[in-house]
């Protein structure tokens, strides 16, 4: 059933033929763009659903008439709050065979979590990752993890001396590919430790598209994310997918490809990505994210930053 699938797909050609009643899928970032049309369409190929989101009442309002849809608060920015939502879920004891980590900041001004971490770091890496560990024992064996990344962590690798940009100037762009980075060096770390449970993890770039993630972009910063991600020699612009096109790479790892084959890697386009390391390119991923002993230096910095340890 993995099909043959590309750049304009999109996720309810990717789940055609899919029956998935009885399975629970857990996906953040619900109020807005990719995390409610994921929420559709798994909920419409049979699909029950947890959706989380930083403001429950936008929330409602964008899920509204999506069936089997149930919504949790939860703030990425704020270590409190994501417990307080892994907690919950604990309590409940209802089992999870999917978990797409979709919710995220891009490109926004300087600032801080509520636990004083630089906004992008914290949101996109730091409170996924906390989640995503506190919920680990909730997991069905065959499980998936997606961890939504981006194109943008060509942009940089991590800085385990400096995550919070005390030493650098602050770049809002360098910042947020730190924090994608992040996303997939935790995937590659996530699913080492856990595929002896059958249980894999894989992160994603979902493809260029126009949604509330980009709501600090002025017209002068998305022309500079587009020299940033375009090779100069070709004149190419950034592709712009739709909303539908935009889920296809992580419902296809989560559901339809072989785990085995993505299990611990990072997809774009509905493929396991090449490396690619030539700066002027956009496709493909830089080797840095891939590293295993950078993931493992992550893990343990991030265990380091947040005051637990997984």
């Amino acid at each position: 059933m993995a099909g043959s699938f590309g750049a304009e797909s999109t996720g309810d050609e990717v789940l055609e033929g899919w029956d998935l009643g009885g399975k629970r899928a857990l996906v953040t970032g619900v109020s807005a763009g990719l995390g409610v049309e994921t929420a559709r369409v798994l909920t419409a190929h049979g699909a029950k659903v947890v959706g989380t989101a930083r403001d429950l009442a936008k929330a409602r309002d964008a899920t509204a008439g999506i069936a089997n849809l149930e919504l949790l608060e939860m703030d990425l920015a704020s270590l409190a709050s994501v417990r307080a939502c892994a907690d919950a879920l604990l309590a409940k004891g209802d089992m999870f065979d999917l978990v797409i980590l979709n919710a995220g900041v891009m490109a926004c001004p300087e600032g801080k979590t509520a636990d004083g971490f630089e906004t992008q770091f914290g949101t996109n890496h730091l409170g996924h990752f906390v989640f995503a560990n506190r919920i680990a024992p909730m997991l069905n064996p065959g499980a998936r993890i997606v961890s939504v990344s981006s194109l943008a962590h060509r942009f940089s690798d991590i800085s385990l001396d400096d995550p919070g940009f005390a030493q650098t100037p602050y770049d809002p762009w360098i910042a947020y590919g730190r924090s994608k980075t992040a996303n997939i060096l935790f995937a590659v770390e996530m699913d080492r430790r856990l595929r002896d449970r059958d249980i894999r993890a894989v992160a994603i770039h979902p493809g260029g598209i126009q949604t509330e993630l980009s709501r600090h972009l002025s017209p002068e910063i998305i022309k500079s994310l587009q020299q940033r991600s375009a090779a100069p020699s070709s004149g190419s612009q950034m592709r712009v997918k739709t909303v539908p096109q935009g889920i296809a790479t992580a419902i296809w790892a989560g559901v339809a490809a072989d785990a085995g084959e993505v299990g611990g890697l990072y997809c774009e386009d509905c493929h396991v990505a090449v490396v690619n390391d030539v700066p002027e390119q956009r496709e493909g991923m830089r080797s840095y994210a891939l590293d295993p002993e950078q993931a493992r230096a992550l893990w343990a910095k991030s265990e380091e930053l947040v005051g637990e340890r997984f």
